[in-house]
């Protein structure tokens, strides 16, 4: 067996042109053009790589793009200042604080002073709790993303066996909670879980999000199963660096009905999913319908 390779550019691709479309009729038929504001503290390589894409995608889709970079040493009382102000400017739908923060700033704290309603990370505790509960909240972006392209190949959900690898508050366990909207039987495991090869093998759906390059394999995958990858780990190899995902993909693909690639997989859904919530926050705090398709 070869697996299908579920394109997660394409699909990507896809997501951001509906936004955008949906975006242009916002502002046709009500006047609004949803607005996202991007924080951003200190110098840290990657996320200014990250602001630098946030911020062309925004533009892309017709969406207003606010940024704002603090120095390194910003204190607490101005970063809080800042999100206050941002809460309060009806032009900002969404706001998102690049993490990690200098160690000297409070994540939890800076997090969970976000208005929950503009919160498009789905990282305040409000939102949290909300999906916990089966509510009307904003959804991490990742999950998300992943749900999204679950569906698209599946269709319906229900009744099918996810297994999900990892238990963080960023993927593992919000990942979870969406299955279980979908009426999947969920699992979740992780690095310290018994036999987990055997666990991984009753998956219908087997979603990987543990952090540890090519930690599930192929033998650790139910012949016609979905795998999603979620890892994104940088290793050498033979002399070069390399970008592998948290599956062996080689040795899970030709045992997978299905698989995500890395790159080009799980990835470029986060930020066409960072859209979809920006855009569904402008409807919501207006009273408008939700977009179809692009929420939980």
């Amino acid at each position: 067996m070869t697996a299908k390779v579920i394109d997660g550019k394409a699909f990507a691709a896809t997501v951001r042109a509906q936004v955008a479309e949906h975006v242009a009729r916002l502002h046709e038929e009500n006047g609004l053009q949803p607005g996202l504001a991007v924080v951003l503290v200190g110098e840290d390589p990657a996320s200014k790589v990250y602001v630098r894409n946030k911020h062309a995608s925004t533009i892309e889709v017709g969406m207003a793009s606010f940024e704002h970079r603090l120095d390194a040493e910003t204190g607490e009382a101005e970063l809080l200042a800042l999100i206050d102000s941002l809460n309060a400017d009806p032009k900002v739908h969404g706001i998102l604080v690049q993490l990690p923060l200098p160690a000297h700033l409070n994540s939890e704290l800076v997090i969970n002073r976000i208005d929950p309603a503009k919160d498009v990370d789905g990282f305040h505790i409000s939102n949290v709790g909300l999906l916990g509960t089966g509510q009307k909240s904003m959804v991490p972006c990742t999950p998300l993303g992943c749900l999204m392209m679950l569906r698209d190949h599946h269709g319906k959900l229900a009744g099918l066996n996810a297994v999900v690898v990892g238990r963080s508050n960023i993927v593992g366990k919000p990942m979870a909670q969406l299955l279980l909207g979908d009426s999947c039987t969920v699992t979740i495991a992780h690095s310290r879980t018994k036999d987990l090869a055997e666990v991984c093998r009753r998956a219908d759906i087997l979603v990987a999000a543990v952090g540890r390059p090519e930690m599930i394999t192929g033998d650790m995958v139910r012949p016609g199963a979905t795998v999603i990858d979620v890892g994104i780990n940088r290793i050498e190899r033979d002399g070069k660096a390399k970008l592998v995902g948290d599956v062996h993909y080689a040795s899970a693909a030709a045992v997978a009905g299905a698989i995500t690639p890395v790159p080009g997989g799980v990835g470029p859904m986060t930020i066409a999913c960072l859209l979809a919530n920006t855009l569904t926050a402008c409807c919501r705090a207006n009273g408008l319908a939700e977009p179809e398709g692009l929420t939980a």
